[in-house]
């Protein structure tokens, strides 16, 4: 069973806020999901996946400005801060620290809700930490 998890980081890259979603489901589920959960902030940075018009509209209603790179198949390029989408790599941080939980990195779980229920406990821990 293949699962994918969407997380909302502050800029630190710590957790604030997580979704999990079966594996082969579009990542515009998760962006769904978590969008009107986002905090107070100036910008959001994400990846390809979340590139939808849909998204960025919603973004900029709740005066957030979208830092996401457009899908290469996209047919006008979209533009994007290439300095700030650098600092992703705490998102991206954040992830390799909740793979260091080997529940979490080897899916000892079978139920999506034990599962979660143990990425919640190492968020929490990595939240504090």
């Amino acid at each position: 069973m293949n699962t994918k998890l969407h997380a909302i980081c502050d800029s630190r890259g710590r957790p604030i806020d997580l979704f999990l979603t079966a594996g082969p489901v579009s990542d515009y589920i998760g962006a769904r999901a978590l969008i009107s959960r986002l905090p107070n902030v100036k910008w959001l940075l994400g990846d390809r996946g979340y590139d939808a018009d849909w998204f960025r509209e919603a973004l900029q209603d709740k005066k957030i400005r979208p830092c996401i790179p457009g899908r290469k198949k996209r047919k006008t390029p979209i533009r994007y801060d290439k300095r700030r989408y650098k600092r992703r790599n705490r998102i991206e941080i954040m992830f390799g620290r909740l793979k260091d939980w080997r529940r979490v990195a080897t899916r000892y779980d079978r139920c999506p809700k034990t599962f979660f229920s143990a990425i919640a406990l190492a968020a929490t821990v990595i939240f504090w930490l």
